[in-house]
This record gives C-alpha cells, structure tokens and sequence, in this order.
C-alpha cells in the first residue's frame, strides 16, 4: 500500500483534537473513563488463539472494504509526494520506512510486513541501478528496520554503509540524513539522531521520517517539554499513524493515560495497513498492561495478532498479560517462542523470572541460561556500535554482576536524564546499599506523572531501605493498585516488603 500523508485516513483530524475533551465530529462516542474491564473489551474466558482468530473473522470484511476504498487515491498521493522516486509505507514500529525505489519494490511490500523481501528487491535494483541516491537512503532504513525487528544488530554497519553511499552520491538529501537520524537513534546515539533530524527538517521540513526521529529523540534525551512541541508540529504538518503514536507517548510520560488512549484508538482507526493495525494495537495493549487492565490488554494484543500473527512485540506483550493474569505455562511458552527470535534483554529477562518464579525442576538453570543470554546479546550490540548501558544495568542489577550495574547506570545517566534511566541508576545504586544517593534519583523517575509500576516498586524499596517507612509503604501499595502483576518477582517482592514493614 502508497503511505497515508496528512488527512488521506485521518479527515484532516489531528493527534490534538484526538486529545482533547470532545473527540471530532466523526470519530464515534468519546470513550468512557476506565473502570476494571475497558468498555470496548469482549467478555468471555476464551483462549488466545481462539480470540485472536474472533477477531480476524470480523475484521476481513472491513478490511478488504477500505483496501478498496483508499487503493485509488493513496495511490496517486504516492506518486505526488515522492514524484515517483520512492513510495512510503508504514512500519511496524509506527515509524516510516520506505518501500520502493523507482519501482524496484512493490508499494504494499513493507505494509504488508514483508521486509525481506523488499530488501532483496532493493539490492537488485541498486545492482543495476547503483548511483539512485534515494535507493540507498531506502535500503539503509530497511536495514534498520530489519535489526529491530529481527533483535540483530549486526545489520547496523550495513545500514550505515547504504546510508554513506546515498549521501555520498547526493550530498545533503534528507532521505539519507532522515536515515542517518533513524539509525543513530536504533544505536541509542540520541544526541546524534537529533542533530541528524535537525538537517533533514532544514532540507525538508514535512519530512515525517525526521519529524518523528526528532520527537524520539527528544524523548530518550529526558527533554520531555521539547518533545511535546515536536509532536505539536508533527501533527500539524504530517498527522498520521506514526506521529499519533509519538504524540501519546509523549502524553503518557507525563501521566495523562486518558488522552494517550484516546490518541492511539483514534490511530488504530486510521491503521489500513496489517503493519499498522499490528503495531497501534499492540501499543494499546501496553498501554493497557501498564495500568494493570489484563483482559483489555490481551483483547488489543489479540487485534494485532489477527493482523499478524508473526508480530513479536504483541506476542510478547500478550504473554506478560498472560503471566499477570495467572496462566504462567501460557506465558512462558510464549515467551520462548519470542525469544527464539527475538533475543533481547527485556523479552530474556522476562522468561527467566517467570521460570524462577514457577520454581519447577530445572527452572533455576533455564533462568540462569536467559539472563546469560543477555550478556551475550549486549556483547554483540556493542560491537555493532549501540550503547547497551541501560539494558545492562536494568538486567545486571537483578540477576548479574551488580557493580558492573552501577557503571553501566551511571554510564548511561551521564548521556541523558530521562525517566528511565533515572530509575535506573536508583536502583543499581540501592543494590549495591546506598540507597540515600538512590532516593532523589528514584524520585525523580517519578516527578513526571508517568504511570509504571516498576518504578514505584524500586522508588518502594529505596524509602524502606532508607528508613522512609511511611513513604516506602505508600509507593509499594501503588505499584501494586496500579499494575499487580508487573512483574513475576518484583511484585511479590512488594508484597513481602509490605508484609514486613507493618
């Protein structure tokens, strides 16, 4: 499918409206405030399977309604905005990356999820095609791509190469800069991605590629009152899917839920493609994890697996709703199929304390071979040149070399100041017993209204460690109000810390 830009799906609505008190005239009954079981939510005890396969069934028919509908004139927008050079489609992730270079790829290949394919097809175009500037800027992003949602790295130098050889041929286009944004961003040189992003918008200032680069780039540097700005101007100049994602993450880091929802349904409603369905529902599952709503999470997990039932964010998301809703053997059996194919640390880590949690013979060794796994993952992420500081000291601080945790945390905390990594050094510096210099920290992770039980267990365990009781008590009750099941270990350590401090 040719990218949606600016109002083609959207009737010229915009993330803001969407935020607003009243939704847009059109965009059907503002939904009700969260109360236990989301309003939207089917009711029922079925299994996995057999929701995501409910869902399916009711949405072929829509879907094949509004392929037909928009395959005219999403078409001819291809062709208008790209003159014809490169055609856009939507990625998993939200964020755009092309699709085609003077026809060598099928528009529809990346929206349909089929990455490898179009990268094959662009490596034969540039082979008889080698100075097509724009070619290589496309490459380059799919290379990208394919490391994020394969968890490989090693694609990185590959991605930077293309990149290269597009700037090289011509120098300054913001295709590549866009690229080169995109990429610093994946390696977690944020720094590098917004300066990246700066020169692209200079050169193109609609370019939604840069727009989106630059908010999340914003955002991973702890400058959340900029990143709000910069979503405000990507949804003016290019409101869509993957700015309406931006925009409610940005919303929901400073604790407004409400309006994120309501952000992210309303781009769930303008998702055509499987990618972007898969990808919106997906993030609305999190969403819903987050604030501990279960049966809402599975059902969005579920709508994006009947849009792709390959889509390993979603599985993995669906088994954690399945961990917290009590169905541990579902869950870890989830869990090892997404990592089988996807091993990075947060999915690694997951599966190794659902196994310590479960407690069964052998568990404690499969846990212990996860958390190795991390180590080897970061091994390998670092010699493709991405700093892998935050995950190793979130993974280190709970199962590895506690030390080495504190100078991956305070590494990381020297780069950048955001919620994240705030909690992050608390708690590596609370394991290693000094918990005064981790309460302001752990504090801070907090400041911004940004809603997550995890951060409340470890700001809860710092009070206690510190003598804070009162506060201590008080942080723990709410990481478990909010999300009791966000973590196998970490929410009945939270329970016994609560139970001890009486």
């Amino acid at each position: 499918m040719a990218p949606r830009t600016n109002d083609e799906e959207t009737g010229g609505r915009t993330a803001r409206t969407a935020g607003s008190g009243t939704p847009p005239a059109g965009a059907g009954p503002a939904p009700r405030p969260d109360a236990g079981t989301a309003p939207d939510e089917p009711r029922g005890a079925a299994g996995a399977e057999e929701r995501v396969a409910a869902v399916r069934r009711a949405g072929a028919a829509g879907r094949r309604w509004r392929a037909v509908r928009l395959a005219g004139p999403a078409a001819l927008l291809a062709v208008a905005l790209t003159g014809g050079a490169i055609a856009v489609g939507a990625a998993r992730d939200g964020r755009t990356v092309p699709a085609a270079a003077s026809g060598a790829v099928d528009p529809g290949v990346l929206g349909g999820g089929n990455l490898d394919a179009a990268v094959t097809a662009l490596q034969a175009h540039l082979r008889s095609q080698p100075r097509d500037h724009g070619g290589w800027a496309t490459l380059g992003l799919a290379y990208v791509e394919q490391a994020r949602t394969k968890g490989d790295p090693a694609r990185y130098p590959q991605a930077q190469k293309a990149l290269e050889r597009s700037l090289e041929l011509t120098p300054g286009n913001d295709q590549a800069l866009a690229g080169r944004a995109a990429l610093a961003a994946a390696r977690h040189d944020f720094t590098g991605a917004l300066g990246y992003a700066d020169r692209a918008l200079r050169r193109n200032p609609y370019g939604e590629r840069a727009l989106c680069s630059r908010i999340d780039a914003l955002v991973e540097l702890g400058r959340y009152a900029e990143a709000s700005r910069a979503a405000d101007t990507a949804d003016e100049r290019r409101p869509g899917v993957p700015v309406f994602t931006r925009y409610a993450y940005v919303r929901e880091l400073r604790g407004d839920v409400a309006a994120a929802r309501r952000v992210l349904r309303q781009a769930l409603d303008a998702a055509a493609s499987p990618g972007d369905v898969a990808y919106v529902a997906a993030q609305l599952g999190q969403l819903a994890w987050n604030q501990g709503r279960y049966a809402s999470a599975l059902d969005y997990y579920s709508r994006a697996l009947a849009a792709d039932d390959t889509y390993l964010p979603a599985l993995e998301g669906r088994a954690r709703a399945q961990a917290a809703s009590g169905h541990r053997d579902e869950a870890i059996r989830g869990l090892r199929s997404v990592v089988a194919r996807y091993p990075l640390p947060g999915p690694l880590v997951a599966l190794g304390e659902l196994y310590e949690a479960r407690g069964a013979a052998g568990d404690r060794a499969r846990a212990g071979e996860q958390y190795a796994l991390v180590d080897a993952w970061t091994a390998l992420a670092r010699a493709n040149g991405v700093d892998a500081d935050l995950d190793t000291a979130l993974a280190a601080a709970d199962h590895g070399d506690k030390a080495a945790a504190l100078r991956a945390a305070r590494a990381e905390w020297a780069r950048r100041h955001t919620v994240h990594t705030a909690d992050a050094l608390a708690w590596a510096l609370h394991v290693n017993g000094r918990d005064e210099e981790a309460l302001p920290l752990a504090r801070r992770a907090t400041a911004t209204g940004y809603r997550n039980a995890a951060f409340l267990h470890h700001r809860g365990m710092i009070e206690l460690a510190a003598g804070r009781t009162a506060d201590g008590r008080a942080s723990l009750r709410a990481a478990l109000r909010l999300n009791p099941g966000f973590s196998p270990l970490g929410a009945a350590e939270a329970r016994k810390a609560l139970e001890a401090a009486k």
